[in-house]
């Protein structure tokens, strides 16, 4: 069972100007979903994804708070990501891009001590080539598609890259990679296929380390951690595969403000397009947040926010800055301007919400909008 942010009353967020919504980071829990995971990779080593501005979590305060807690390891998309990373972890910490280099950007790269991920023959001659140019000896990692399709050194291209790497060169390949298409089902066919992928790539070329498992990788045995694995959602305590307890802390919490409370007759229409009536007498509060803030319009007639255990379902369409929830359940003035409720936090965890919405853990996390508050524990 998922341990989760636990606020009572009186650890309830202070107000801070202009803000309506406080998401509270866990940076004690995150250290502590990071233990997790490297006690059961040991004695293969854990890295960190902080794509995406850490999952939208801030990854100015994430990378260094894993970072204290041992990490060594960081992984990020886009090389401008990594530019802005680099300076805030010490020397001894390795940013790798996974996206590797557009043209151009391999000289900074270089020179700001980054290490490119190469995903296809181009960017592998790109990059040799820039270290010849530096007459350095510069460090990069190689990705192998292994039936995802995505990126990474097609199977066509395998025969001519292991030609050009046995030649005298100045790019060391610090290991070789993939990317699981559906570890987080346990039972797929294809977490099999891609390993036995994995381990002829390996085969072809001798010598070269595996990095292989993200974080439902990390959960499907020794045979897929190799010497690194590079987890994510389960950093940031969602669920690594389903179906299954998600062993996780959580490491979020979310409270958004009511701003207005009201009572309805029977017969009336709620929100756009009238697409919720009332059926009785109803008591609804508006909150102040809606999918310009990460809560998706397909929660709507879906969804629900809590209070101290109470459901309170949405009812209507979700709007930009607004959702309207059915406030019926509660004792009548219990909520007011300015009360807050749960929308991420002991009664509703980050995979409630996105199976009401559709989606998954991922995109709600990382559409968290950026006019919540932000308060790091």
């Amino acid at each position: 069972m998922a341990r989760v942010i636990v606020m009572s009353e009186e650890q309830a967020p202070l107000p801070s100007e202009g803000a309506s919504g406080y998401l509270t980071i866990d940076l004690a829990a995150l250290a502590r979903n990071y233990a997790k995971l490297s006690s059961i990779l040991a004695p293969a080593r854990a890295g960190a994804v902080v794509k995406a501005d850490a999952y939208g979590l801030g990854a100015g305060r994430v990378a260094p708070a894993l970072y204290r807690a041992g990490c060594r390891h960081f992984f990020v998309a886009q090389f401008a990501e990594a530019v802005r990373l680099r300076p805030l972890l010490a020397a001894d910490a390795q940013v790798f891009v996974l996206n590797g280099l557009q043209p151009g950007n391999e000289g900074p790269c270089a020179e700001g001590g980054i290490i490119p991920v190469l995903n296809s023959l181009e960017q592998w001659r790109s990059w040799r080539a820039t270290a010849k140019r530096l007459n350095r000896r510069l460090p990069a990692v190689l990705q192998f598609d292994t039936g995802m399709s995505r990126l990474g050194v097609s199977p066509e291209e395998r025969g001519t890259l292991a030609v050009e790497l046995a030649g005298k060169g100045n790019v060391e390949v610090l290991f070789i990679m993939s990317h699981l298409a559906s570890a987080d089902e346990l039972d797929s066919d294809q977490n099999d296929d891609q390993l036995a992928q994995m381990q002829r790539i390996a085969e072809e070329l001798p010598g070269l380390e595996i990095c292989f498992a993200n974080s439902g990788g990390i959960l499907l045995g020794t045979s897929y951690h190799g010497v690194l694995a590079r987890p994510g959602i389960a950093l940031y305590g969602g669920t690594p595969t389903t179906p299954g307890a998600n062993q996780m802390e959580a490491v979020v919490r979310l409270d958004v403000a009511v701003v207005q409370t009201r009572t309805v007759p029977a017969g009336a229409k709620v929100g756009y397009s009238g697409t919720h009536i009332a059926d009785s007498e109803t008591r609804l509060a508006t909150i102040a947040a809606g999918y310009a803030d990460g809560l998706p319009r397909s929660l709507s007639g879906r969804g629900a926010v809590y209070y101290r255990g109470t459901r309170l379902p949405i009812v209507g369409r979700v709007s930009m800055d607004s959702i309207t929830v059915n406030i019926t359940a509660l004792p009548e003035g219990t909520l007011r301007l300015g009360s807050l409720v749960e929308v991420l936090g002991l009664h509703q965890t980050l995979e409630d919400v996105a199976r009401d919405a559709g989606t998954i853990s991922y995109e709600i996390l990382t559409s968290l909008g950026d006019r919540y508050h932000r308060q790091y524990r």
